[in-house]
């Protein structure tokens, strides 16, 4: 029998397959029971509502996609009055993911959301400006970011995942820094950068001119990451960054990460979090091997 349920800081997992933030909302349950993922990451939410950035701001490459949305979203209050009610209903563990322009604008999220019933866990979003250190952004500092963390895990007894930025030096050194602040999980990568031109006006096809880049381009990028990572924590890392298959799964799998998140190919093919149950499901079975395992298990 297989057995597939896993552990993220508090949350037991049915199946270790959940969508990446941004890329997946309540309308997909239209289309079928989204209660059959592991978990669901809602959109990032700020403080106060966003705008985002304005158009053109999403742009399809030949091997993935270029966004610079800008964190649009209707601020905390606003998702609460609306989608929290819908998403908590919703039989499997929910994560909502956050952001904010400052250290002490996470702690008002954060203490907004311990107020509401059926959240199972938070994804801090680091790949975000600080603007109370000038700019920088905070998953590069190992200051800020063990002092971020540290508060979060002072503020709330729910899990709290990590979710990394791959545009620093040494991804390992954040990644040791957010375990070592009390973080129960990372989640990498979030985007890369990445620009596109249109050659007969000459002009950026992002408004912003750099992006964020996502999709198969990015998964050997991803891969690594998650690798040179998971040798270095012991707390569990979600992977996510170019998966579109079985295949890719089973190698962020292998590569190190307890979980996988699929994020650009949900606008592809709506039912590719579904594939991937299955398709896991039919490997371990054909290859007589438990899912736990399989876990950070390459062959030298």
């Amino acid at each position: 029998m297989i057995d597939f349920k896993i552990k993220i800081g508090k949350m037991l997992w049915k199946n270790p397959v959940t969508v990446a933030s941004g890329t997946f909302g309540l309308e997909f349950g239209e289309l079928f029971d989204i209660s059959q993922l592991g978990a669901i990451v809602t959109k990032t939410v700020t403080l106060h509502p966003k705008q985002g950035n304005a158009p053109p701001r999403i742009a399809e490459t030949e091997a993935g996609l270029l966004n610079s949305i800008g964190l649009q979203n209707p601020g905390i209050e606003n998702f609460i009055k609306t989608d929290l009610h819908e998403y908590r209903i919703i039989d499997t563990n929910l994560i909502v993911s956050i952001s904010a322009d400052s250290i002490s604008q996470f702690g008002e999220v954060i203490q907004e959301l311990e107020r509401q019933s059926g959240i199972d866990g938070y994804e801090i979003n680091v790949s975000c400006p600080n603007v109370e250190s000038e700019g920088i952004i905070f998953g590069t500092d190992n200051k800020t970011v063990f002092k971020l963390v540290s508060m979060i895990k002072k503020t709330t007894e729910r899990t709290v995942i990590v979710k990394l930025t791959p545009n620093l030096t040494s991804i390992e050194n954040i990644a040791r820094v957010a375990e070592n602040a009390g973080a129960d999980a990372i989640s990498l990568i979030n985007t890369v950068y990445g620009m596109a031109i249109d050659i007969e006006t000459r002009k950026p096809k992002i408004k912003n001119v750099i992006a964020g880049y996502s999709g198969i381009g990015i998964k050997p990028i991803a891969l690594q990451n998650v690798f040179r990572v998971a040798k270095v924590v012991k707390i569990p890392i979600i992977g996510m960054g170019g998966i579109r298959n079985t295949n890719d799964a089973l190698e962020f799998i292998i590569a190190g990460a307890t979980a996988v998140a699929v994020g650009t190919q949900n606008f592809v093919n709506p039912l590719s979090t579904l594939d991937i149950i299955q398709g896991l499901k039919k490997y371990l079975d054909e290859k007589k091997v438990q899912y736990k395992d399989l876990i950070n298990s390459v062959n030298f």
